[in-house]
């Protein structure tokens, strides 16, 4: 491009010659004759009953948690729908092989065929049924919380009501059927805990832990054979390091639910085949019942070897696989322990 005035080349850009000052007319706008093509090509219009090729949908990534505590899967849900665990925490595993059992947060719900249960509260929780016609559960009568007027309520009658008494264990269980709400709680803090139970499975329950079970879960008890006898003077006394008698819950042929109250946070371990575990007793929670159990004595080497002296002795209960365990990180002192031990269970020992 050169300057009108004085023929001094500038560039396209410059608004004044840098020869002689003159301002620089502006170009016109657009692009020039010459980049327009004389002829271009028409595209004919598409007929009216035609539509615009569809492209194919893209491949939906899939959503699917599987619960880490009961295997459930469920898509698009912050909680286990079967269990109520939290399903955006990873499953967390000690290096000592226990898996901590996932919490559930406030309002978490539950569905239980037609009914539905919700947590609510995290110090001490409580167990919102809405239970739908028809549809009924059992639980022991001191930790029902409140109901609706219309829901039924009944008797469960037990086997063995002296030994249940002698036991300090409810002689009945209470029964509720809907439609209806119904709230249960421990009155204590913990954990609030939904077992799953699919048909043909079982779970053995240490006493004074289960809080409510739906009526398709079978309930029993066995003696644990688990005790100790200590005297102080003349008297004797029997204790039962995990109660006298043990829960077992059973779904025989469909689905259920049990629910359990836990003191802290609550730890299972899967044992092998012959696989030993030695655990405070009053820790326990439950076990499968194909862990078998029995007492051990433990005997620091200290220049007290009596036997029945409290210094020198540690009480476990020692758990043989396979199966899981589940104790809880809060316990009670074990009666008893001590005192000068006359006579007890089956127990092993060793001697440090």
């Amino acid at each position: 491009m050169f300057c009108t005035q004085c023929g001094t080349p500038i560039l396209e850009t410059a608004r004044f010659c840098v020869g002689c000052g003159a301002r620089v007319a502006a170009a016109a706008a657009g692009p020039s004759i010459a980049a327009i093509p004389t002829s271009a090509p028409v595209v004919p219009p598409m007929p009216s009953n035609e539509q615009p090729p569809v492209r194919p949908a893209a491949a939906k990534h899939s959503t699917e948690v599987k619960c880490s505590w009961c295997g459930g899967v469920s898509e698009g849900a912050l909680s286990c729908p079967r269990c109520g665990a939290a399903l955006d925490a990873p499953e967390e595993t000690s290096e000592s092989g226990w898996i901590e059992v996932p919490g559930r947060k406030d309002m978490a719900k539950i569905q239980l065929g037609n009914s539905s249960c919700q947590i609510e509260g995290v110090y001490v929780p409580v167990a919102d049924l809405n239970l739908a016609a028809g549809d009924s559960i059992y639980f022991t009568h001191h930790v029902l919380l409140w109901k609706d007027p219309q829901i039924s309520i009944t008797a469960m009658p037990m086997r063995g009501a002296w030994k249940r008494m002698f036991a300090g264990l409810p002689l009945v269980m209470t029964q509720a059927t809907g439609p209806g709400r119904i709230a249960f709680s421990r009155d204590d803090p913990g954990e609030l805990m939904p077992v799953p139970l699919q048909p043909g499975d079982a779970i053995d329950v240490r006493e004074h832990l289960f809080l409510v079970a739906t009526s398709s879960i079978e309930y029993d008890w066995f003696p644990t054979n688990v005790w100790l006898k200590t005297q102080q003077g003349n008297e004797t006394e029997t204790h039962y390091p995990i109660g006298m008698f043990m829960d077992r819950f059973t779904a025989p042929q469909v689905p259920g639910m049990l629910l359990l109250h836990a003191a802290g946070n609550v730890f299972v371990r899967q044992l092998g085949d012959g696989e030993t575990i030695l655990v405070k007793p009053t820790a326990l929670v439950f076990k499968d019942p194909t862990v078998e159990m029995h007492l051990h004595f433990e005997h620091p080497g200290t220049i007290f070897q009596g036997w029945g002296s409290w210094t020198n002795r540690y009480l476990w209960l020692r758990m043989i696989g396979p199966g899981r365990v589940a104790i809880q990180s809060v316990f009670e002192r074990i009666e008893g322990e001590t005192r000068n031990l006359s006579a007890c269970s089956y127990a092993t020992e060793q001697r440090w």
